[in-house]
Order: C-alpha cells, then sequence, then structure tokens
C-alpha cells in the first residue's frame, strides 16, 4: 500500500478532489500555504493499492495545471533606494510524493 502525498494550488484543489472522488478514491485535505508566496495551497493524502499509484497520478496531474502568474519583486539601488516591478512566475502544477505504507488500519 501506498500514501500518496499531492501540494495543489487552492485554486486546483477541488478539481482534483472531485476527479479523485469520482474515480473512487477516498481523498483527505489539509489546508496549507506555501512559503515562497505565501498562498494557499491544498495537500492531499490518498492511501492506495500500489497498482492503483499511477491512476492516481495522471488524475491529479490532469487537474493540477501551471499557469503563469505575475506578482510584485522589488529591487534595491542602494541607497536605500527600492523600486517594485512585476516579474511573471509560473504557479499551479503539482508537487506529489509517494510513500511506502507499513501499516494501514481504518477503526
Amino acid at each position: 500500500m501506498k500514501l500518496i502525498m499531492a501540494i495543489v494550488s487552492s485554486d486546483d484543489g477541488s478539481k482534483v478532489i472531485n476527479a479523485l472522488t469520482n474515480s473512487g478514491f477516498a481523498v483527505t485535505k489539509l489546508s496549507t500555504t506555501g512559503g515562497f508566496l505565501a498562498t494557499g495551497n491544498t495537500t492531499l493524502l490518498v492511501g492506495v493499492e500500489d497498482s492503483k499509484v499511477d491512476e492516481v497520478l495522471e488524475i491529479i496531474k490532469s487537474k493540477s495545471k501551471k499557469r503563469d502568474k505575475v506578482v510584485p519583486a522589488s529591487a534595491s539601488y542602494g541607497a536605500g533606494v527600492y523600486t517594485a516591478f512585476p516579474i511573471d512566475i509560473k504557479v499551479g502544477g503539482a508537487i506529489v510524493f509517494v510513500l511506502d505504507v507499513d501499516r494501514f488500519e481504518k477503526i
């Protein structure tokens, strides 16, 4: 058995959850915050048999898309002069960990 831990954008979280539950997978949702942009994420926990890991990964991949986002950035020009300017970054997608489960009990 495996535990899949997927961190997806909050924008994609409900789409991923709906697709997984519609495919018969039980999902636990945790609301989390990312460090880089300090934006909301959704961390999903899915316990599956080894043979179902690829199916879950394909669902996550199909519903969590990368996209461009413009964020303000600042630069220092010395003598206490700072300016803000927008930069384009990629957000979204998913970070996925697949972990071995030594023991599973539903109590």
